[in-house]
C-alpha cells in the first residue's frame, strides 16, 4: 500500500515539519539521513547540492523558528508527489521567506525526499 490517500496533504505537511523541526534542534543531518532517497538532491539559488553534503550542511545548523503556509500538494501517481508551500523562517535578526518545494517518493515503505527546491519569495 502507498498511501496515497486523501490525508497525503497532511501526512506530507507533518512529514515537513518534522524537517523543519529536527533543523531547529541542530539534528537536520540526522533526520535527512532518514528522511531522504539515496540519489536525494537539493536545488537552492546557485547550487544543486548531493545528499552527502546535505546532511552535513543541516547537522548542528539552526533555526529560532519557522512558519509555513500556502500548502499544495500535487500528485504525481501512485509513488510521487509534491508538497509546494511558503516558509518565513528566523534565525536571531535574520529572517528568509522562500517559496519551496519538496518531491516525495514513495520508498522502502514510506514517504521520503527525492528533491528539494528553495525560491526566495519576491513578494
Amino acid at each position: 500500500m502507498t498511501a496515497i490517500t486523501d490525508d497525503l496533504p497532511a501526512q506530507l505537511i507533518h512529514q515537513e515539519r518534522e524537517g523543519w523541526d529536527a533543523i531547529c534542534r541542530g539534528d537536520g543531518g540526522t533526520y535527512y539521513h532518514h528522511a531522504m532517497t539515496p540519489d536525494a538532491v537539493m536545488i537552492v539559488p546557485g547550487s544543486v547540492i548531493e545528499r552527502g553534503a546535505i546532511m552535513v550542511a543541516l547537522q548542528g545548523s539552526t533555526w529560532d523558528g519557522y512558519e509555513m503556509s500556502e500548502h499544495r500538494v500535487v500528485r504525481l501517481g501512485d509513488r510521487a508527489a509534491i508538497l509546494v508551500y511558503r516558509v518565513r523562517a528566523t534565525r536571531g535578526e535574520t529572517v528568509v521567506d522562500l517559496r519551496m518545494s519538496t518531491t516525495y517518493v514513495y520508498h522502502e515503505g514510506r514517504w521520503r525526499v527525492g528533491a528539494h527546491q528553495q525560491t526566495p519569495a519576491d513578494d
